[in-house]
């Protein structure tokens, strides 16, 4: 069970739900009927042993995020549960409903346990290139144009110009989904992905060594602008744990330096080194199984070291923010 902030929100329940979903419980400390689903919850999460992750937020302490969402699902009572999937509250339930009707409720999103099964990790971060590059650049380009209100052509099509070095290009392809209100956390990423590599193109410090952000650190460790560089410098060259590191320092020291600029790049690299989510499949009865669902508790995240890595330096964001 995590207790939720206004600033740890997008750290531990959008993205963890990119690779489990996220049952988020809003409560107060003078509500009886939250302090009677609250125990509910907490064995329902012990007996799905990881098939969910648990939150809490309290409503008289966070009222941003429990206003959105009573506001979003119409609810103006407590306790409010609501599911997030991917990054996207996809459902919700209100009262202190007793165990098995929770229960009922988390089997309509929940695969079986025997179909949750570890994603395979990719051995870099960036797509793996295809054999013919220009003819998937040509492919995902008509694909686009021909649909042109399909995300996740869109987010194929950046991805892959950022991969292949086609800056110019891929920002006035992801200018159309930074336009949209809410951005999805998957394009900010790819954003902030673009800005690092912009910045080495185009600023003298993207052609200095690392030794030498070295030197300007060891003088003065909270110059913020210098490791801030290199952090862009180490995701030019996809050593991006390191970057994180980098970027973890200043988050450290001063978490609203640059407008938040460090967190939010450090969130974007989460989101693009988070492991792959396999497609909808069908069960045995026809039954589409629930999507995008590739992890599921730690037995899954131990088998897949990529996922391990996110996990981990989630968790020292959570620890930094906190």
């Amino acid at each position: 069970m995590i207790d939720i902030t206004l600033e740890n929100f997008e750290a531990e329940v959008l993205l963890p739900s990119m690779q489990a979903p996220v049952l988020l419980d809003i409560w107060a400390p003078w509500c009886g009927p939250c302090k009677q689903l609250g125990p509910v919850l907490e064995q329902l999460e012990i007996d799905y042993a990881g098939r969910f992750i648990l939150a809490k937020l309290d409503a008289d302490k966070v009222p941003q995020i429990a206003g959105q969402l009573s506001q979003m699902f119409g609810v103006r009572s407590i306790p409010f549960c609501v599911l997030f999937h991917e990054g996207q509250p996809v459902d919700g339930f209100v009262g202190a409903l007793p165990a098995a009707e929770v229960r009922e409720f988390l089997e309509r999103h929940l695969p079986p346990a025997a179909e949750v099964a570890p994603a395979q990790a990719p051995a870099t971060p960036e797509p793996q290139a295809p054999q013919d590059p220009q003819a998937e650049q040509h492919r995902l380009a008509d694909a686009l144009a021909a649909d042109p209100g399909n995300n996740d052509l869109r987010f194929d099509y950046v991805k892959h110009l950022i991969a292949t070095g086609q800056l110019n290009e891929a920002a006035a392809a992801l200018a159309p989904a930074m336009a949209q209100i809410p951005v999805e956390l998957r394009f900010e990423a790819l954003n902030q992905w673009l800005n690092a590599l912009e910045f080495v193109a185009n600023d003298p410090r993207g052609a200095w060594p690392l030794e030498k952000f070295d030197e300007l650190l060891a003088d003065n460790r909270r110059d913020f602008a210098t490791r801030f560089a290199k952090s862009r410098r180490l995701i030019a060259q996809g050593e991006w744990p390191a970057a994180m590191d980098e970027l973890l320092e200043i988050i450290q020291r001063d978490k609203k330096w640059d407008d938040e600029a460090p967190r939010k790049t450090y969130v974007a690299l989460l989101e693009l080194l988070t492991p792959p989510r396999p497609k909808p499949t069908a069960d045995a009865a026809g039954k589409a199984a629930s999507p995008g669902i590739a992890l599921a508790g730690q037995a899954a995240v131990q088998q897949d070291p990529q996922a391990a890595l996110v996990s981990a330096y989630r968790r020292k964001l959570s620890m930094a923010l906190n």
